[in-house]
């Protein structure tokens, strides 16, 4: 572990030399340039909130103040586009940067690194306007928002793990890419983001115990809204989950690394 954090401190230039060929790639030629990275994931929030706040009257249990419904849909959506966008981008890394993986010689984990660090920033720059936002309306939480820290990291284990296994595995499957997409869409729409948990029927309550990332994302709500949260503890299996995971798909990518290259 240490001779990794090693060889990707050394590659550091590297690998911030992609994110920022990355962020001038995407939006070549635009007239708004990276501002656009901005524009998507609000104009997205937007729409939800004008839907489901206005159009449909959706409120939280015990409020009738339809802003808090708006503040709790950015608190989990926001990191929600953070986990699917990181795990997205990184299981194609591998074949869009299959080029310079011939042609140069660099640790290979510099690639997904360089996808999470470009993810992260974009959501920092997302998350610290949305920040304003509850700042400017009164409903910013106080100290108690460094708590979100932890949740992060833990996110974040989760979908490099899972992100570097399937980038992997998609060069030499790459309907895997495809498929996720789907399970991706399934998963957001299990994830109580848009919707309280309180509205679901009963009898569909228990699959949301199969929802790994629950905890993860009620706390993002519940520190938002509520200013804190207390169920620390329902983060033990997920932090060990997501440590064995990004083990395994180190060890997934290792076995493979010449392998793959070939197969580029």
């Amino acid at each position: 572990m240490i001779n990794i954090i090693q060889a990707l401190w050394h590659y550091k230039g590297f690998i911030f030399g992609l994110v920022k060929r990355d962020f001038k790639t995407r939006y070549l030629n635009s007239a708004f340039g990276s501002i656009w990275a901005v524009l998507h994931p609000i104009a997205l929030i937007f729409v939800y909130t004008v839907i489901f706040s206005q159009v449909m009257g959706a409120k939280l249990p015990n409020s009738n103040d339809t802003l808090a419904y708006s503040i709790y849909l950015c608190a989990g959506l926001l990191p929600w586009q953070l986990f699917s966008e990181t795990i997205m981008r990184m299981q194609n890394v591998f074949l869009e940067q299959s080029g310079i993986m011939k042609k140069v010689s660099f640790p290979r984990t510099s690639l997904p690194v360089y996808i999470l660090t470009s993810t992260l920033i974009n959501f920092l720059i997302i998350y610290g306007i949305f920040m304003v936002y509850l700042l400017i309306v009164g409903e910013f939480p106080g100290i108690s928002i460094l708590q979100i820290i932890p949740l992060l990291v833990i996110q974040q284990i989760f979908a490099v793990g899972l992100g570097i296994i399937l980038a992997t595995l998609n060069v030499f499957f790459r309907d895997i890419g495809h498929s996720f997409a789907i399970v991706l869409q399934f998963w957001s729409w299990l994830t109580p983001i848009v919707y309280t948990v309180e509205i679901v029927p009963d009898k569909f309550k228990t699959y949301f115990d199969w929802n790994i990332l629950l905890p993860v994302f009620q706390g993002y709500q519940s520190l938002i809204i509520n200013g804190d949260w207390n169920n620390w503890s329902s983060l033990w299996f997920l932090a060990c989950v997501s440590v064995v995971l990004l083990s395994i798909g180190y060890f997934i990518f290792k076995k493979l690394d010449t392998e793959m290259v070939d197969e580029l």
